[in-house]
């Protein structure tokens, strides 16, 4: 009887031989060691957005009575399993680069975890925030709970606060883990290195495109389609993009961008400005501008 590893052994010959080819992009110089699990890092999110939300996420949900036991397990594991996945991507790096030891990014693991876990009573503060935003920005939420548990805006930006506060802390990986488990959910991409003020709203939100070194202020809504995106990329000397550069736009307080407008570029929109719907944007705004496509409402 043939086997499988029978029947196709010349495809994963192949498949290993270029696997292990040194001009791969996957090639490691240690291949034993894990790497991040995707599927445990989506359950420490589902347990924080537990901690964040109590009573709203998490299998079951936080129950009302007995709140702080409950809430202090879900605490615990999202730790273990943060911290987990935190040294994997360290391990991860350092088997690359050549730098670090194990035992290093155990130690930078641990202190890592614990301060970002110190943040999670500020996380939640800004997020009632965009709640409030989301509820007080649509006319067509019945309460601020059906933004939480049915609006993609909130969950794609509690994933990006999430993500950014890992960023911050430069762990490696994880942070575009988390924010592509809401990308992939929701058509939001926002980038974690993005840095976003409080009561931020995005409605509808499905095709949004923030981009790493965009910086937003406080009481920004925008809707869908949106991108805060790059103009062009500076290059090195063989002709890549270099990584690393401010490229995308500043957003000041107090701004709404309608859907289906671009801003690109290392611009500044001034505060209160209004973006109309389709806007091409690559030049910079005084505060309390208003732009919109010229006669597309006559």
């Amino acid at each position: 009887m043939t086997t499988g590893e029978d029947r196709f052994s010349g495809v994963v010959d192949a498949l290993c031989s270029h696997a292990r080819d040194r001009i791969s992009p996957l090639t490691r110089k240690h291949p034993d060691l894990p790497l991040p699990n995707g599927e445990e890092v989506r359950r420490a999110v589902e347990l924080l957005r537990s901690v964040l939300f109590p009573g709203f996420y998490g299998t079951p949900p936080i129950p009302s009575d007995n709140t702080r036991f409950h809430m202090g397990a879900a605490l615990d594991e999202a730790a273990r399993i943060l911290s987990e996945q935190i040294e994997r991507s360290f391990c991860f790096f350092c088997e690359l680069t050549g730098t670090g030891s194990c035992r290093h990014c155990r130690e930078k693991t641990a202190a890592i975890a614990a301060d970002f876990l110190k943040t999670l009573p500020a996380m939640q503060k800004t997020l009632m925030s965009d709640v409030r935003a989301a509820y007080e920005g649509d006319p067509a939420a019945t309460c601020p709970a059906e933004t939480v548990f049915c609006y993609p805006g909130i969950l794609a930006i509690t994933n990006q606060r999430i993500g950014h506060e890992l960023y911050r802390l430069k762990v490696p990986l994880i942070p575009r883990i988390i924010t592509e488990l809401a990308h992939s959910a929701t058509g939001i991409d926002i980038h974690p290195g993005a840095e976003i003020g409080p009561s931020f709203f995005i409605d509808h939100g499905t095709g949004v495109v923030i981009g790493e070194t965009c910086s937003i202020g406080a009481r920004v809504r925008i809707y869908q389609g949106v991108t805060l995106g790059a103009k062009s990329f500076p290059l090195d000397e063989h002709g890549n993009p270099v990584k690393g550069v401010k490229r995308h736009p500043d957003v000041e307080d107090d701004v709404v961008i309608y859907a289906g407008a671009t801003i690109l570029g290392t611009v500044r929109i001034g505060k209160g400005s209004q973006i109309g719907g389709n806007v091409w944007l690559t030049r910079s705004l005084e505060p309390g501008s208003k732009v919109s496509q010229a006669g597309a409402d006559r």
